[in-house]
């Protein structure tokens, strides 16, 4: 390569073009910092020229790399930009920005620095060769526009339709220049054309750029990511674009285009509009989303996991180490795959399967299972099915939202689940649903209706930040209660997860049998008892709904008298025309729902699929009970009980022997009951475990594994 320094006017001195690949990204300095920067250079460098013209050496002012093109017959000489593309544009807006402040006052500047935006005379393509910088297809009509004013811009194509109100950074920048310029040249007497005059020649004397010229056995990929100083920091996104389209040089231009720009303009051109530009969260961290499409392509290409912060180079040893595609238009055909799986994912709609699942996602802060989602989408094997993969992916996530049980292997299960359908030669749908059916510990497995049933009833869902991931159960479980009868309902109000019975229920919703006003009350067992089980009850899925906001905020925490005749006249959703069939409500109504709601919910998330055993469930084998000396516990109103094992049989001090845990339940609450949800037997590896939980633990230690390392 050749180094060559010039100034900024002996840049663009002379007939000559010069290419910015249009896989290069979009022009993007901003007034602060980089426009302020170069203008406090110039500012320094007017201020030595008026101070001692001798002592006066050119400002360094970085570098660009570019490349020779072939050019025949009348073609004017040529030039694609490696590296440097951010620095040429902004330096031929300010130097527009002079043409038009000069024009603005009658300078004979004018002309002058007409020369180094416009290429004159002889040429083979008036219109495209006569701009001595040809910016990419994203920039090109904001620019033309500016470096000449007058030109007809039809004929460089249509505005992009998604980008009306954008103003574009280089219409910024431009003016942004001329206002620093007018300041400066323009004093109470009006137009100093000797200011000016000095402020042109501290761009052509002051400021210098180092021009790098690549030969024929430079590689501009490895010098492209070394040469970057006081720009914007190049993303990811940025890196991996430049890398992968500084493979497909060399292929020359085309009606004065460069051929690699025709691969640009169908696969990359759509990930540099704004919409990949837009911010989007996982987890604590905000990247844009083209970032977060790259980091889930390449995921689940390797089956591997995969920061943001490491993308480029995890994706550049692959390529290189492993070269998984035949070109890099196999390359690129590939991210454009992706890219347009996960614009779904980001779009959201509702009627589209893989969009409605982007929603579900962001509601349980699930972003882990993208590349698995991407993968189902997009290999041959599997896409067939993608509709019910997701539909397998979301139960299985929603059920153990609702058990609370662990997220924190999300990220790890989810990519080894891709490689193990890459090996699986079967049905790709039935091998996953086969792989989370046959998972038992709490880092990953997938409940079955009966644990489900029990988180569903006995665990406070309303807590924390679940508000979204309710709305989404909630919304679902509506859209199923509405039959082909139900009239077609549009809800144009907000909708928000709201109590029945409100959480400050003690001052309007008493306890029967209690009169509260009483100061004893606290002292009361059965009134404490009563309470901590009403209390337990309220954030339960029973005595949760949809409501909008302005309707819950008007009868919040009012009485049932007021607050449920409200609910049922302003509201039509199914949920809540169902309450008319509670003529009270309370603990057993809140239970009596929240089954009404399982029952539907378990129609809408399938559970998992266990062949060995009858109904699909772990929990209805018939395990018996413990052994011999396993001790025993069961609170209810406050009060301990304690048992043991003997010989088959449950033994609880002052009670006869009982033959089931339901038994021992049914006579000490004098309620109908599963013992097996009640009771909490001691291991000595685990500690107290729900009997329930015991039960599963044993069923599965009978099955035969479905995988080797089951």
């Amino acid at each position: 390569m050749k180094p060559y320094t010039r100034s900024i006017i002996e840049l663009f001195d002379g007939k000559k073009r010069f290419l910015i690949p249009l896989y290069q990204r979009q022009y993007a300095w901003k007034a602060h910092p980089q426009l302020e920067l170069l203008w406090e250079d110039i500012e320094r460098s007017v201020a030595r020229l008026m101070e001692d013209r001798r002592s006066l050496t050119p400002h360094f002012m970085g570098a660009i790399v570019i490349a020779q093109v072939k050019t025949f017959g009348k073609e004017l000489q040529a030039f694609e930009i490696i590296d440097g593309q951010q620095r040429l544009t902004t330096f031929q807006l300010l130097l527009a920005a002079l043409r038009d402040v000069a024009g603005a006052h009658g300078s004979h500047y004018d002309a002058e620095l007409q020369k180094y935006l416009l290429n004159d005379g002889i040429m083979n393509d008036q219109v495209k060769e006569r701009y001595k910088l040809w910016p990419s297809l994203t920039d090109r009509l904001s620019f033309v526009k500016i470096i000449d004013p007058n030109v007809d811009t039809h004929s460089f194509g249509p505005a992009p339709d998604d980008e009306s109100e954008v103003v574009r950074r280089s219409v910024a920048a431009h003016e942004y220049f001329k206002e620093k310029i007018t300041a400066h040249v323009v004093t109470e007497e009006g137009f100093d054309e000797r200011r000016f005059e000095i402020l042109f020649e501290s761009l052509k004397e002051g400021l210098a750029i180092v021009s790098i010229e690549l030969e024929g056995g430079d590689d501009p990929q490895t010098i492209f990511e070394t040469l970057n100083s006081r720009g914007v920091d190049l993303t990811p996104g940025d890196l991996m674009r430049n890398f992968i389209f500084q493979r497909a040089k060399g292929m020359g231009q085309i009606d004065h285009s460069l051929v690699v720009d025709t691969l640009y303009e169908k696969h990359w051109l759509p990930l540099d509009r704004s919409f990949w530009a837009q911010s989007a969260s996982r987890g604590r961290q905000s990247r844009n989303r083209l970032d977060w499409m790259l980091t889930d392509h390449l995921s689940m290409h390797i089956g591997d996991l995969v920061s943001v912060e490491s993308l480029f180079e995890r994706y550049r040893r692959w390529l290189l180490n492993t070269r998984p595609f035949p070109s890099v238009t196999a390359e690129l055909e590939s991210i454009s795959a992706t890219a347009a799986i996960e614009r779904r994912l980001f779009d959201q709609s509702p009627t589209d399967p893989i969009g409605n699942f982007g929603r579900f996602a962001d509601a349980f802060d699930v972003s882990t299972a993208m590349p698995l989602v991407i993968y189902l989408a997009t290999d041959p094997s599997a896409s067939a099915d993608i509709d019910r993969a997701l539909a397998v992916l979301v139960s299985y996530i929603l059920r153990r939202d609702i058990c609370g049980l662990t997220t924190k292997n999300y990220n790890r299960l989810f990519i080894g689940i891709i490689d193990r359908l890459r090996q699986s030669e079967g049905n790709k749908l039935d091998a996953l649903i086969e792989y989370l059916s046959s998972r038992h510990s709490d880092t990953d497995r997938w409940p079955d209706d009966v644990e489900w049933q029990r988180g569903w009833l006995g665990r406070g869902q309303y807590k924390g930040p679940r508000q979204a991931r309710l709305r989404y159960i909630f919304e679902a479980i509506e859209l199923a209660k509405r039959s082909s009868l139900n009239e077609d309902i549009t809800i144009r109000s907000a909708l928000t997860i709201e109590h029945i019975m409100p959480q400050t229920w003690l001052a309007n919703w008493p306890i029967p049998g209690f009169n509260t006003d009483e100061d004893y009350l606290d002292n009361d067992p059965d009134y404490v008892t009563k309470r901590i089980e009403r209390d337990s009850a309220i954030d339960r899925m029973g005595n949760l709904t949809l409501l909008t906001h302005s309707l819950n905020a008007s009868v919040s925490n009012g009485p049932y008298s007021v607050k449920i005749p409200a609910v049922r006249a302003h509201s039509s959703l199914a949920l809540n025309r169902d309450l008319n069939s509670y003529s009270e409500w309370n603990e057993e109504a809140i239970q009596e729902r929240g089954m009404d709601l399982f029952n539907t919910a378990r129609k809408i998330w399938e559970a998992p699929v266990r062949p060995e055993l009858p109904g699909q469930s772990f929990l209805e084998a018939d395990i018996a009970f413990p052994p011999s000396g396993t001790k025993c516990k069961f609170t209810y109103g406050g009060k301990e009980y304690q048992g043991v094992i003997e010989d088959g049989r449950l033994v609880v001090q002052g009670f006869e022997p009982f033959g089931t845990f339901s038994a021992a339940s049914r006579l000490i609450t004098g309620t109908s009951r599963n013992g097996w949800n009640d009771w909490h037997l001691w291991e000595s590896t685990r500690g107290w475990t729900v009997a329930n939980d015991w039960r599963f633990q044993k069923t599965l230690s009978k099955l035969k594994p479905l995988h080797p390392d089951n």
